[in-house]
């Protein structure tokens, strides 16, 4: 066996996060990686021009991306969730914004897949020819929790839609909109509406110190005609609907812990200033520098290791879709008990990251145009969406009492 390590090509070595989560997924991936590069190429830029990705979600969009779990039309599958989460992973290292922005959309493609066949069959097609979905479930102020103030009313005209709802990530992006409602006995329910409709309006309103290019802000709805159809009742749009969209956020914090890791070990590699008391003159030589970086990969290294064991589960559970059974309850339920374990570690192993960081780097790593401080601001505005503080106690509660985890949960006044 060879033993000379200088030939070999560490360019391709440093860009390298460990196999992918089947044998084909290299070849898979080969066919975005370009579209990936460029995306990452204009991620500084865009952030500081606060310019949104309109332009490369449409890259995503011709390239086939948006459409990676649809059944192909010969019959075979579409991509499996561990390489989905896969892609997502690595599209979140490009720039974490387009995931995010993309997050309500595969998840309305997972409740696609689950549809009854008819309505299946419909938006399978539209989804097939690229068309996006956004979501529009969240209500500030004094919304409750049992119930929207979002209301789907039937009068002399049709089904009509009224309310406001506020983090419509993507929505801005999208053909259509998945948004959750009130009927008029206050029941739950979820209808998706065109978002070019009449009475429909997006605003790019999102003012959040993170995730700047989301359009994760406001819409409205007045007397939006709504189609018969579109219209399912309460419960979550697929059963393994919570664990789906957490996975998302930990995949897209995998994301971020890489580009952080690549973009740090790029300016110790060219950076000829040093301190006079440091280690040693360079700090591509500096040991305590090279400790920095060194922990800043593994830290995403771990990251993405966890996303991908996660996303093993995630699958076992959509095996069952659409089944009632215990077995499909069951392995649902060990879907979100193992992301849940896994929402504190990735959080904080990122999130630590993104704070190192700067002192591997110092002073002039908190320039504006060096644009290494979006790191910790979508770190940190991620971990907040779906706050971690709860999920710890909900694992231990399941440890020592072996309650279950709660399922679909809501956010508003009690």
């Amino acid at each position: 066996m060879p033993t000379d390590r200088s030939t070999l090509p560490s360019d391709a070595i440093a860009h390298h996060w460990g196999a992918g989560p089947t044998p084909g997924y290299d070849a898979l991936a080969a066919r975005f990686r370009p579209v990936f590069a460029r995306i990452r190429a204009g991620s500084v830029e865009r952030e500081i021009e606060r310019r949104l990705p309109v332009e490369e979600i449409e890259w995503l969009r011709r390239a086939g991306f948006t459409a990676l779990r649809v059944p192909h039309w010969s019959d075979a599958n579409g991509v499996t969730l561990p390489e989905l989460f896969a892609l997502l992973v690595e599209l979140s290292e490009a720039d974490s914004n387009l995931t995010q922005a993309l997050r309500a959309h595969f998840g309305f493609v997972e409740h696609a897949l689950a549809k009854p066949p008819a309505r299946r069959d419909v938006w399978l097609n539209r989804l097939a020819e690229g068309q996006i979905v956004g979501a529009a479930w969240s209500e500030t102020g004094d919304a409750k929790q049992a119930n929207f103030s979002t209301v789907l009313s039937q009068g002399e005209n049709g089904w009509r839609l009224n309310g406001t709802k506020f983090y419509t990530t993507g929505s801005l992006y999208a053909n259509w909109i998945h948004v959750g409602a009130s009927d008029a006995q206050g029941a739950p329910v979820s209808v998706t509406i065109d978002r070019k409709a009449r009475g429909v309006e997006v605003l790019d309103d999102w003012d959040g110190m993170g995730q700047r290019l989301t359009a994760s802000g406001t819409s409205r709805f007045i007397d939006v005609p709504v189609d018969e159809n579109e219209i399912v009742a309460d419960g979550p749009p697929f059963a393994y609907s919570e664990a789906f969209y957490q996975l998302v956020h930990l995949a897209t914090l995998a994301g971020i812990g890489r580009a952080l890791a690549s973009d740090v070990a790029a300016a110790l590699a060219t950076r000829k200033r040093g301190y006079s008391h440091a280690a040693a003159p360079l700090p591509a030589n500096d040991p305590q520098l090279l400790e920095i970086a060194g922990r800043l990969r593994a830290n995403a290294y771990s990251a993405g290791a966890i996303v991908r064991l996660a996303a093993v589960a995630l699958e076992r559970a959509a095996a069952f879709s659409g089944e009632t059974t215990d077995d499909a309850l069951l392995a649902v339920t060990q879907a979100e008990l193992e992301i849940w374990q896994a929402q504190t570690v990735v959080s904080q192993l990122v999130l630590d990251a993104t704070t190192d960081a700067f002192d591997a780097l110092g002073a002039s790593a908190t320039l504006r145009s060096a644009g290494l401080d979006r790191y910790w601001r979508n770190a940190r505005t991620i971990t907040s969406h779906n706050p971690r503080v709860y999920k710890d106690r909900i694992v231990g509660d399941f440890a020592v009492n072996g309650k279950l985890p709660p399922g679909q949960w809501r956010i508003g006044q009690v």
